[in-house]
């Protein structure tokens, strides 16, 4: 595989000329941003220590490592969402101490993060402009807000009517009114923490064209992810966190995939799986019987739902992983949803284990052993103030009813014992699950279902927003579940994460399935034809 490096601008690379611990930057440029000695302490956790961090104008910086190693702490110092203990912070030369993300934004430092942190009651245009709307004779200049909401949008070859609430536009196109929202003033310094989380290819393919005409305007840009194509795609240079630490400073394109995920794990933990995967990912599992040779737990028949899905053939073996591969709007999560009864087929039948079924709701799927981890891990997934153990329980509780508590010391025993076999980092079960970072929030949601003891778990994007250690980690231990029996169905936007774990892969486009490979057929490169309606 391939990650072909973007070009730094000319002075930008008179600036970084290889790893930057030798302090070896030329005269000709000085950067825009920058820190030395920086440690932020918070109770019983290291999250910065004596990081050096420097960001220059006309360059694409991406910040890379796991969760936990200090990358939103970083980025909470630069905008002044908290106070370091230790270190300073210049911008453009002169040593600043933010006091609030207000006063980074009114030095020239805008961030973008990866929740869409806007008000979906309001306008699009509202949204892109507020706190800071244009005023003509004391009064708002709506007219004017709108023409400049436009503009804003155009920027990004978006068009859509900026007077529609924001809410009546799906995630994808938030997610753009966010970026826009961001672009709109002058920066200096554009910070954009997973912004591409909720983009399909083609959105992420104009957002990297957007932000490589804004390098050439001289902005300097940090960018955070958890996607390493995205990272050589994208980037000039890269600095690599590990456990609060800066481990390095790389040029892109000088620091091979394989050595980034080292880097960031710590060349100690790098398995051989892991180096093999982080330079092919298409190694299909074979599955422990042929398709035929087995009766599927669960089979959906002409099952669809009017201006959702249409119908669709689907089933998922006994001890297999069956991937869901497409686009986003291709029909992946409403075909999840289906399947736990979240929302009601109007067509078609499921069968369970050979006997039709209608599941009303999740309750009813519950009941029929099956488990589903939502796309939106923080909305519908964590409930962020209660503690793990609360957190793990919930499905378990919900299933046996309310009247028939689970005793505590049951409770804490089950919780611990998913807590030490899935690897969940934690203090203690009473932690608050939202202290945790997005790979732990996502194995305890896991733990979850497990502790239901489910015969069909359904995963939607349940690796998005976690380090790259981590996915292998919840990839193995799910490998290891379908080998006793577990049947997965596995949803994400990373094909090679799709092939990488499934034994056979449903392909759909425009909400219907249009083709299931496995063997030979399960390759990336047939999957993107068969979305974009070349493939055979």
């Amino acid at each position: 595989m391939t990650h072909p490096a973007s070009e730094p601008n000319p002075p930008a690379m008179k600036a970084v000329t290889g790893d930057a611990r030798d302090g070896a930057a030329s005269n000709a440029l000085e950067p825009i941003l920058a820190t030395t000695g920086v440690s932020k302490t918070f109770p019983g956790v290291k999250a910065l220590q004596q990081v050096d961090f420097r960001l220059f104008p006309g360059e694409i910086h991406t910040l890379m490592g796991q969760n936990g190693a200090g990358k939103s702490t970083l980025i909470n110092v630069l905008t002044g969402v908290v106070a370091p203990d230790a270190g300073t912070i210049r911008l453009g030369g002169e040593i600043v101490a933010f006091a609030s993300p207000q006063e980074a934004e009114a030095a020239g430092v805008r961030t973008l993060y990866q929740e869409v942190n806007l008000c979906p009651n309001l306008s699009v245009a509202e949204n892109i402009f507020a706190g800071r709307q244009p005023k003509r004779f004391g009064a708002i200049d709506w007219p004017d807000i709108k023409r400049r909401a436009q503009a804003a949008l155009a920027r990004l070859d978006v068009t859509l009517d900026v007077t529609r609430s924001l809410d009546a536009y799906p995630i994808a196109v938030q997610q753009m009114v966010a970026i826009a929202r961001a672009l709109s003033v002058d920066a200096r310094v554009l910070i954009l923490d997973e912004p591409t989380s909720s983009l399909d290819d083609g959105e992420v393919a104009q957002l990297f064209k957007i932000l490589r005409h804004l390098k050439q305007s001289g902005i300097a840009i940090l960018f955070v992810t958890h996607f390493i194509e995205q990272t050589y795609a994208i980037s000039d240079r890269i600095t690599v966190m590990r456990n609060g630490e800066r481990e390095g400073e790389y040029l892109a394109r000088d620091l091979p995939a394989d050595q980034l995920v080292a880097k960031m794990v710590g060349h100690e933990r790098m398995s051989a799986r892991l180096r093999e995967a982080a330079h092919d990912g298409h190694a299909v599992q074979e599955g422990p019987e042929s398709k035929d040779s087995v009766q599927p737990f669960v089979e959906l028949r002409g099952v669809g739902r009017r201006g959702t899905l249409q119908p669709i053939d689907l089933d998922v073996q006994p001890g297999q992983i069956l991937g869901l591969a497409g686009l986003l709007g291709s029909g992946r999560t409403e075909t999840a949803r289906l399947l736990f009864g979240a929302d009601r087929a109007d067509s078609g039948t499921i069968l369970i284990e050979g006997r039709p079924v209608r599941l009303r709701s999740p309750r009813d799927a519950v009941r029929h052993g099956i488990g589903y981890c939502a796309e939106d891990r923080k909305k519908e997934g964590i409930v962020a103030e209660l503690s793990i153990r609360e957190n793990i329980l919930l499905a378990l509780q919900a299933r046996r009813g309310w009247l028939r508590k689970i005793k505590r010391h049951r409770a804490q025993e089950i919780a611990d014992m998913w807590i030490e076999r899935l690897g969940i980092k934690a203090a203690d079960a009473e932690q608050p699950i939202g202290l945790l970072s997005g790979g732990n929030q996502q194995k305890a949601l896991l733990a979850r279902w497990l502790a239901t003891n489910p015969k069909l778990l359904i995963l939607d994007e349940p690796t998005r927003g976690i380090d790259v250690a981590a996915k292998f980690d919840i990839m193995d231990r799910l490998l290891a579940l379908c080998a006793n029996g577990l049947s997965i169905l596995f949803i994400s936007s990373e094909i090679s994460e799709v092939l990488r774990v499934s034994h056979r892969v449903a392909v759909l486009r425009d909400r219907r399935k249009i083709a299931e490979v496995a063997g030979k057929a399960s390759n990336e490169d047939n999957i993107y034809r068969l979305i974009a309606g070349s493939g055979e």
